[in-house]
């Protein structure tokens, strides 16, 4: 069991690490081969003919059981085509997938649920009565199989309480496997009979393709409706040969493959993610090497080389490109969709920051409030600080607001003034609600807001249609004034040791001075204060003023493995890069190979369980969600860019989303501290029982980066590996943690949890380092110029992540939710407080000490 587990923990963890998308291989056209493009009728037979693995096969059992138990009167005979046929002990396909709906939490939607039983129709275990090979929400009749037999008997009263036991891990083994058995038949459809909802499912699934990241989201969708789903189930089979013409594309979706060339042999492997055999499409010559699978079953996307020259075809047809001196300087694509007047609406693929800006000016509508929805200019909005500075932006919104009118009657001309200026107004008032208190940190910023609100409010005596702008810009520009004066006031934060403060009030901000402990060689220390964003050599040199030191000093992050991270003299604001047992250190060069950790870096020695175990589970979980909260409501939107572009290159801070980041891993290793300082079994068994009460109401109050974290903790391998331990746990919390642990299932780019966020209204606490890990997978794999324009296509799907975290925060978190008991000061001082160890090491060792290593 412990080493199951740790193999998830490191699957899980190496998924958050890094991109999830490996390489895999391909099959060759022979019987192996499932693919309705290609053959359908000897997929149909593979199905018809298949024996169900043995694991399937007992899930058909216990699903047909405990309807029998729970609702016989779904299995009966019924009449078929118009009374002619009876059909026996059949099911209807509408009747199973709502009584599944309705049997757990972990079916999210009815399409889950169809995908569910998809998985019992490719196996065998329960089949169409005219031998369909998709399973359908429908009224259509189905029968297990052992049904198929005439006269078999009921489940005995044995069986049924067996069934009714199994029936929870059966769903939840049913819960992972049915999205890609969905998709799989979703994809075996002739593209003509594919559904808007199959194309979504498609479509949804190629955002996470790495082979296609690069791709306008328009062209994937043109994709979803061509893409044929194909398999080969032996190692060695040969895709295709070397020299042979090129007929199709493929995107590997599971498994792995080899690229072989005559007289080199295996030149390279593909994984999952990857894809291969475009080039001879796109040159019209023959296959450069021979794809050969490199495992069983693999499975793959094909797209066949008319459909993708059709595609590249339209792409160009409805690709416009703007030319100033024979230079592009901005791509529109025609949109699929027109606008409710029948125009052609274009979006943005590329340009300039100058002709971005002007496209969204132009084509801004005039009937919007500038607090309505609009996601093209909200893009940009979120976006232009990647390549457009707030200096140069504010100068080029004040040009378009005192634009010249062109030549035209005085009438046409007062009418242009007015319509610039508005979308001006309108585009600032945006801003200013995205940039919030950064733009007190921006002189520029806080001069462009007075300088306009000035124009308006004389502007508007005369122009009337300006007069509605007038209120919410003074109240903008009073909000940054007043704020900019208190800001004067410097805030000092303790954060040298990692000691958060009880009471939290306000986000930490470029503006902000810290006072920060740095350590000597000797263990001695000396406290600075410092801007928040001070870089490493404005640290170093405030160092030597206070010790009078004429020393190059190096900066240095020492771990309490010991492991140094020498930091730059450029990196910006270095204190909030500490780790949980971190401490930030300077030395002379010659110092560096002679410094040690601290004492307190080593963490506790005993655990605290005899402090929190008398506390209320859901108390702990509820203040937990109040800290989590204030954390999170602190991180700015543009800490998200910060973090996936480079803080360098913006001189800002992420000290917010650094301590909410720092908080996942503090609450994991919580978890696997208090389990590795206790000595007695059964108190250990009764921690794991409160782990797991505690990360149930955690979701509960739609706390998910605590929840994720509480379940990391308990896989990491110095938990997971406690086999007595687990043991002992009664099987009812196995099964919650079972179900809480498929959640965060690596596989499919994690989509058990996305599918489970689908499902909860805001506010939500999200699992940051997925998000963040999102946002790099798109940054990573898309360039952000391209012909020196700014790859626009690209800051979309990166603020369609930020959208995400802001959805989360759409609603205020009721902390009324849960009325807290006496002692609820005291469980929130024990949450904000958490002592952990953070090396590996050490935890691992006294993980041995409780239970030695069976022999």
């Amino acid at each position: 069991m412990g080493g199951e587990r740790g193999e998830k923990y490191r699957q899980c963890m190496a998924g958050l690490l890094a991109p999830p998308y490996g390489a895999m291989e391909t099959g060759s056209n022979n019987d192996n081969k499932d693919s309705l493009g290609s053959d359908p009728l000897n997929f149909m037979n593979n199905i018809l003919n298949k024996v169900p693995s043995e694991k399937l096969q007992r899930g058909g059992k216990v699903m047909r059981n405990a309807i029998l138990s729970r609702a016989p009167h779904m299995i009966r005979d019924r009449k078929y085509h118009l009374k002619t046929y009876r059909c026996l002990q059949c099911c209807v396909g509408t009747e199973l997938v709502e009584w599944l709906v309705q049997q757990s939490t972990c079916v999210h939607t009815r399409s889950h649920a169809v995908g569910m039983w998809q998985v019992l129709l490719e196996e065998g275990v329960l089949n169409h009565v005219d031998q369909e090979l998709g399973f359908q929400d429908k009224y259509l009749f189905y029968r297990f199989l052992d049904d198929e037999e005439e006269h078999t008997p009921l489940p005995s009263e044995e069986e049924k309480r067996e069934s009714e036991e199994e029936l929870p891990d059966t769903i939840l083994f049913l819960t992972q496997m049915g999205p890609d058995a969905l998709l799989r038949m979703i994809l075996r459809k002739p593209p003509g009979q594919r559904t808007g909802d199959d194309l979504e499912i498609i479509y949804d699934e190629l955002l996470h393709v790495k082979a296609l990241s690069h791709l306008s989201n328009t062209v994937k969708r043109e994709l979803a409706s061509v893409l044929v789903f194909e398999s080969h189930a032996k190692v060695g089979t040969v895709l295709f040969n070397q020299g042979e013409e090129g007929t199709s594309w493929y995107i590997i979706q599971k498994g792995s493959v080899n690229v072989v060339i005559y007289g080199k042999g295996v030149v390279c492997t593909l994984h999952e993610g990857d894809d291969f055999g475009k080039l001879a499409l796109v040159t019209d010559s023959p296959r450069a090497a021979s794809i050969v699978l490199r495992e069983d079953n693999c499975h793959f996307l094909r797209v066949d080389k008319e459909d993708f020259n059709r595609i590249l075809r339209d792409v160009e047809a409805n690709t416009v490109r703007l030319k100033e001196h024979e230079q592009a300087v901005l791509v529109l694509e025609k949109s699929p969709r027109a606008s409710s007047l029948g125009n052609i609406r274009y979006t943005v693929l590329s340009g300039t920051p100058e002709k971005i800006l002007d496209h969204f000016l132009e084509t801004m509508r005039m009937d919007t409030h500038h607090s309505d929805p609009n996601p093209a200019v909200d893009d940009f909005v979120l976006m232009h600080c990647v390549f457009m500075p707030n200096s140069q932006f504010c100068q080029l919104l004040m040009a378009h607001y005192h634009a010249v009118a062109p030549p035209g009657s005085e009438q046409e001309r007062l009418e242009y003034a007015v319509t610039c200026k508005r979308r001006v107004l309108n585009l600032a008032l945006r801003w200013a609600a995205v940039h919030t208190h950064h733009l007190q940190e921006e002189p520029a910023a806080l001069i462009f807001l007075e300088e306009l609100y000035g124009s308006v409010s004389n502007d508007s005596r005369i122009l009337r249609a300006l007069k509605d702008f007038v209120p919410d810009l003074e109240k903008v520009v009073k909000l940054h004034s007043e704020e900019a004066k208190v800001k004067k006031q410097k805030v000092l934060t303790q954060f040298s040791n990692g000691d958060e403060k009880l009471v939290k009030t306000q986000p930490i901000r470029n503006c902000d001075d810290i006072l920060l402990k740095v350590y000597c060689s000797d263990h001695t220390y000396t406290t600075i204060r410092v801007a928040v964003a001070a870089t490493g050599s404005e640290v170093t040199s405030a160092v030597a003023n206070k010790l009078a030191s004429n020393d190059d000093l190096l900066l240095v992050h020492l771990s309490s493995a010991g492991e140094k991270q020498m930091l730059k003299p450029n990196d910006v604001s270095v204190f909030s890069s500490l780790s949980i047992n971190g401490r930030m250190f300077a030395c002379p060069r010659d110092q560096l190979n002679a410094l040690t950790p601290l004492p307190d870096q080593e963490g506790p020695s005993a655990g605290s369980m005899s402090s929190f175990e008398l506390m209320s589970s859901k108390d702990l979980a509820y203040q937990m969600t109040l800290y989590d909260w204030e954390l999170f409501s602190c991180v700015h939107e543009h800490e998200l860019l910060y973090h996936t572009f480079g803080r360098q290159s913006f001189r800002r801070t992420t000290a917010n989303l650094d301590l909410f980041l720092r908080r996942f891993n503090q609450v994991q290793l919580w978890v696997v501290t208090e389990v590795c300082l206790c000595g007695q079994l059964s108190k250990r068994v009764q921690l794991l029982k409160k782990f797991i009460k505690i990360a149930a109401h955690c979701r509960e109050f739609k706390n998910l980066n605590s929840f994720f974290a509480i379940i990391m903790g308990m896989s990491n391998p110095a938990v997971s590996r406690l086999a007595q331990t687990w043991e002992k746990l009664p099987s009812k919390f196995k099964k919650f943690y079972a179900e809480f642990e498929s959640m965060m299932d690596p596989s499919r780019n994690h989509r058990a949890y996305r599918l489970t966020v689908t499902k909860i209204e805001p506010p939500i606490i999200p699992f940051m380092p997925l998000l963040l890990k999102d946002m790099t997978f798109s940054h990573e794999g898309n360039k952000t110029f391209i012909d020196n324009m700014v790859n626009f296509e690209k800051m979309r799907v990166i603020a369609n992540t930020i959208r995400a975290v802001r959805h989360c925060r759409s609603q205020p978190f009721n902390p009324e939710v849960c009325q807290p008991n006496k002692n609820h000061a005291e469980v929130r001082g024990y949450v904000r407080k958490l002592c952990v160890i953070d090396k590996q090491r050490t935890l691992t060792t006294f993980s041995y000490r409780l239970e030695p290593r069976r022999t």
